[in-house]
């Protein structure tokens, strides 16, 4: 399984949820990876050093052969 992922509320001016709306639209990106894009930049530009994040796996699942 891959990384555990915390959520948590978050509330946020409008205005500022908008262009995070058009930001991830730009990018082709849900909203929730533009916030956590650009929590990670945020963070590297204070210096703090993270690991890449895992990818998602995508698609279905393999045939069960046992069938």
């Amino acid at each position: 399984m891959g990384a555990e992922r915390k959520a948590f509320p978050l509330r946020v001016d409008a205005a500022l949820w908008a262009a995070v709306e058009r930001a991830a639209a730009a990018d082709l990106r849900s909203v929730n990876a533009q916030v956590e894009c650009l929590l990670r930049e945020a963070m590297k530009a204070r210096g703090v050093k993270l690991d890449a994040p895992q990818p998602v796996k995508r698609g279905r699942p393999p045939k069960d052969e046992s069938r």
